[in-house]
């Protein structure tokens, strides 16, 4: 097994791998082997949700492996058709998990049009205040979404998980979630594979024998946002583990950070509203 990751502390003192690994997309009859592979290549903190059908495969890697519980980093999220009922939500996800307790629980999606994410945040600081919860927080939310959370929220959001990658910076939100004390969260951090191929990114991979998919990954954990790269490849899972062991010079971070585009690859939250169910 790889050198452990670095650990972000959360706004409530919580501790987070800063390197996790994402379940979006990996079917649920390959969730457990794939899980599995991850956890034997280092990783502490899997990411999930509801919505991708395979927290049952996360919880059976979980109980397979017999990793002490502590160690272990768990996130998972609220369905967006189920935000009226969130408390009923997340037993349900614990159940499939098979665990005690989730280290942290998000919103997926704010789906404005509902209206429905304050009172799903109630609920889940209820949650959090009984310790059935470590941290809450929100996925997708932008900066108008998190000001009406504000107003009402007893708690601030532990993350804030949103779609960031080289070509895709959301700069502006990033740094507003940093200043409320919110950490930042990067999903398809690799612009799912598009942003791997620029002159820039591979001549700095050239330059230290290394993947361009280290090479962002590494820009990620320089730039302190917590990713969770997805793969179902051992070697790959592997080689992006090893991502934070590479240490990019500053003249390197900018140059890939010289290259946003403003390229959105996933939803835009401002109008998403599919339930998810």
């Amino acid at each position: 097994m790889s050198e452990p990751t670095p650990n972000l502390t959360l706004n409530n003192g919580v501790t987070i791998p800063q390197l996790g690994f994402g379940v979006f997309q990996v079917p649920p009859e390959d969730t457990q082997r794939t899980v599995e592979d991850a956890l034997e290549a280092g990783y502490r903190h899997i990411d999930t949700a509801a919505a991708y059908r395979n927290e049952a495969g996360v919880g059976a890697a979980l109980a397979a492996t017999g990793i002490a519980r502590e160690e272990i980093f768990i996130t998972t999220k609220l369905r967006n058709g189920e935000q009226g009922r969130a408390q009923e939500a997340f037993q349900n996800s614990r159940k499939a998990l098979g665990l005690d307790f989730i280290d942290l629980y998000l919103i997926h999606w704010p789906v404005p049009s509902q209206g429905l994410f304050v009172q799903a945040w109630k609920e889940m600081e209820r949650l959090y205040e009984n310790k059935e919860i470590r941290a809450i927080g929100v996925s997708n939310f932008l900066s108008d979404h998190l000001d009406t959370l504000l107003e009402s929220a007893e708690t601030v959001p532990a993350v804030n998980q949103i779609e960031l990658h080289p070509s895709y910076q959301q700069a502006d939100l990033a740094a507003k979630c940093r200043n409320l004390g919110i950490a930042v969260e990067a999903y398809s951090p690799l612009g799912q594979g598009g942003d791997l191929n620029g002159n820039a990114v591979t001549s700095i991979a050239n330059a230290h024998n290394a993947t361009t998919a280290q090479v962002v990954l590494a820009w990620h954990l320089a730039t302190g946002n917590i990713v969770i790269p997805k793969s179902a490849n051992p070697d790959r899972i592997r080689e992006n583990f090893a991502a934070s062991s590479l240490k990019l010079s500053q003249d390197e971070l900018a140059a890939i950070t010289a290259l946003e585009s403003g390229a959105r690859i996933g939803s835009d939250p401002a109008v998403a509203a599919f339930t998810q169910m």
